[in-house]
C-alpha cells in the first residue's frame, strides 16, 4: 500500500472519530486543551488498535463480525446520542462542573467509531506486503489529530450555540449512528 493510499484511508476512518469529537467540544463549557489531548488520544489509540486486531483475526471471521459491526456500531453511538439529549436537561451540573458528564462515555465513543477500522484491519489481513507498523501509527496519529481539532471547533460552535449545543450535539451522534448503520 503506497503512502497516498493510508492517508485517505487514515482521514476516512478519522471522520466518524472528528464528528464525535465535535459533539464532545460543544458538551463542555469552556476550552479545555487537557481535554482535546485525552480525546484525540483515547481516539487516536482506539483507531490504531482496531485494525490491529482485525489484522491479527481478519482471515478467519471477515464476513461474520463485519455484518455484526455496524449494527453494534449504530447502538452505541445511537444510546449516547440519546443520553446526551437526556442529560440536557440537567444544564445546571455543566456550568458548576464545566465539563458534562459525557466524558465518561468516551470508551464506549471511541469503541463503536472505531468498529470500521477492524474492518480495515481484516482486509489489511489479505494484503501480503503490508507494513502494519506503520498502517496503524499512521491511523492512530491522523486520526488523534483531528479528534484533537474537533473538540476544539466543537468548543467554538458550543458557545455560539450556547445552552441548546447539548441536544446539538446528541443529535449529532444520532446522525452518525444511523449513517453507520446505512452504511
Amino acid at each position: 500500500m503506497n503512502n497516498f493510499t493510508l492517508i485517505i484511508i487514515s482521514i476516512s476512518l478519522a471522520m466518524d472519530a472528528f464528528a464525535v469529537s465535535i459533539s464532545e467540544g460543544i458538551a463542555i463549557k469552556r476550552k479545555s486543551i487537557k481535554y482535546s489531548l485525552i480525546v484525540g488520544l483515547l481516539f487516536g489509540l482506539f483507531q490504531a488498535f482496531m485494525p490491529l486486531i482485525g489484522w491479527e483475526i481478519g482471515k478467519y471471521f471477515y464476513s461474520s463480525i463485519f455484518t455484526k459491526a455496524k449494527l453494534i456500531s449504530f447502538l452505541l453511538i445511537l444510546a449516547i446520542g440519546c443520553k446526551m439529549i437526556y442529560e440536557a436537561y440537567d444544564e445546571d451540573k455543566c456550568e458548576k462542573e464545566g465539563i458534562c458528564r459525557l466524558s465518561g462515555d468516551l470508551i464506549l465513543l471511541a469503541i463503536a467509531t472505531s468498529i470500521d477500522a477492524l474492518a480495515i484491519g481484516f482486509s489489511f489481513a489479505l494484503n501480503k506486503d503490508l507494513n502494519i507498523v506503520k498502517s496503524v501509527s499512521t491511523i492512530g496519529l491522523i486520526t488523534f489529530a483531528i479528534s484533537f481539532s474537533g473538540v476544539l471547533l466543537g468548543n467554538k460552535i458550543g458557545n455560539i450555540l450556547s445552552n441548546k449545543a447539548e441536544y446539538f450535539g446528541g443529535f449529532i451522534l444520532i446522525g452518525i449512528a444511523f449513517k453507520t448503520l446505512l452504511m
